[in-house]
């Protein structure tokens, strides 16, 4: 049965309305959708869907949970535990604590569900739906990727293809290496947008088992199977593949912790068809380098055209009267994500990194980049009036902390959206500070 099939005529349960309406409270929601019900319904339970849509958005502990659905703190554990051994909810085991936390759809229960071969959902139909939600429908990947100037994911440059004078500027978050050799877990799973281009009989020979994820996320996929725990030096060495198979290294938009990267080829992966669609729209964030190519070297054999995942590198005509038929290698700079995938490509070595003319700014952790994104989308009062009775002040001091840090435009309009005196007397206070140069 087809995914449009699946939905003709489909009756919504309230319990997944609900729970849309919550997942939507965060700044990467996932608009209404037939298909997004069909999808829903796959991965929640009617039950569990009524109790998900009750949980806050940020991290909260199973007397939390209890508290918001009225029972007995072990039967909420109990709900939470089965929740996150399917990979819904991601737990954080802390000093005998654990936490628990909704993750948003990308990158997040979307992607953990098709993260390993498992037979207690059909991957076929939900591979399908998951095509038709994203690809077709076009709704969900322009909210994901389009809206804001704060956005989900940023490209890590291919540092083998770093001349030396730029490698020693390179700073620690933008190296992938970084991230794996400073992560406090790692874990390797499947990657899900090929393994959801292998059920439409699309998937392209790029490695399958190669997804990667950090930190608290990856202790929660190894603890329940949903990935494999790998050392670092396992993981630098998949990394390596990655880079010699030209795959572009897609990570968190964050400085610190990042919790996934892909290694994302043009033709299966989500972020990379999303930069091909909307490209002059931003929807990924780019390294702090271009590639510069020298027309004197270029033979216009097109192979670092082959390799971009952009298409921002294209063939153009190199104006050569003794040579009327010569091309040359010439790039979009507006396009480029700065990956480098087109340096090893060219086989003339005509082809190297410079570091762009404006840095690109990453949030330094996933607060901030959270708090941007709703400022930038005018949900920013969800974060902060997040299920206020159950809300720790740790974590409201965290949104409240980021906010001050906002530039002036983006304090005004979170001002703006929350309409809070206390909010705008700390703004006041923050402003009348002295502050270093």
């Amino acid at each position: 049965m087809s995914p449009e099939t699946a939905v003709a005529h489909h009756t919504v349960k309230q319990g997944y309305l609900d729970l849309v309406e919550r997942i939507n409270r965060y700044p990467q929601g996932a608009p209404p959708s037939e298909l997004l019900y069909r999808i829903l319904e796959m991965l929640f339970s009617e039950r569990e869907a009524e109790l998900v849509a009750d949980l806050p958005v940020r991290p909260f502990t199973a007397e939390r949970a209890a508290r918001a659905w009225k029972m007995p703190v072990d039967e909420a554990r109990v709900v939470l535990d089965e929740l996150a051994s399917r990979a819904i909810l991601v737990d954080i085991e802390s000093d005998s604590t654990t936490t628990y936390v909704l993750p948003p759809p990308m990158a997040g229960f979307f992607e953990f569900s098709m993260m390993r071969i498992r037979g207690d959902v059909d991957q076929k139909m939900l591979a399908e739906l998951f095509h038709q939600y994203i690809n077709a429908e076009e709704d969900f990947v322009k909210a994901l990727f389009t809206v804001g100037e704060t956005q989900l994911g940023r490209v890590f440059v291919s540092e083998s293809s770093l001349p030396q004078d730029c490698a020693l500027h390179v700073l620690d978050y933008e190296r992938a290496s970084h991230v794996v050799e400073s992560a406090s877990h790692i874990g390797v799973g499947v990657c899900y947008c090929r393994h959801k281009m292998e059920h439409l009989g699309r998937a392209c020979s790029a490695p399958m088992n190669i997804c990667m994820t950090f930190n608290n996320t990856a202790a929660s996929l190894t603890r329940h199977g949903f990935a494999r725990s790998v050392d670092s030096v396992e993981c630098l060495d998949l990394l390596a593949e990655a880079r010699e198979m030209g795959l572009v290294q897609f990570g968190e938009n964050i400085q610190q912790r990042v919790n996934f990267i892909c290694n994302c080829c043009g033709c299966c992966c989500e972020a990379m068809i999303a930069a091909r669609r909307f490209g002059l729209l931003h929807p990924v964030h780019t390294t702090n380098f271009l590639p510069e190519n020298d027309p004197s070297i270029c033979t216009g054999c097109g192979k670092c055209v082959a390799a971009c995942p952009v298409e921002a590198m294209t063939l153009i005509s190199a104006n050569d009267s003794d040579k009327p038929k010569r091309m040359v290698a010439k790039l979009d700079e507006e396009l480029c994500l700065g990956c480098g995938v087109c340096v090893p490509a060219c086989p003339e070595d005509g082809i190297t990194l410079k570091p762009r003319d404006e840095r690109v700014i990453t949030p330094v952790d996933s607060v901030r980049r959270a708090v941007r994104m709703a400022v930038e989308r005018g949900t920013l009062q969800h974060l902060v009036f997040d299920n206020h009775a159950l809300a720790s002040h740790r974590a409201m001091a965290a949104v409240l902390g980021a906010i001050l840090q906002l530039s002036p435009v983006k304090r005004a309009m979170a001002s703006s959206q929350l309409g809070s005196r206390y909010l705008d007397a700390l703004i006041e206070r923050n402003e009348k500070k002295p502050h270093s140069a």
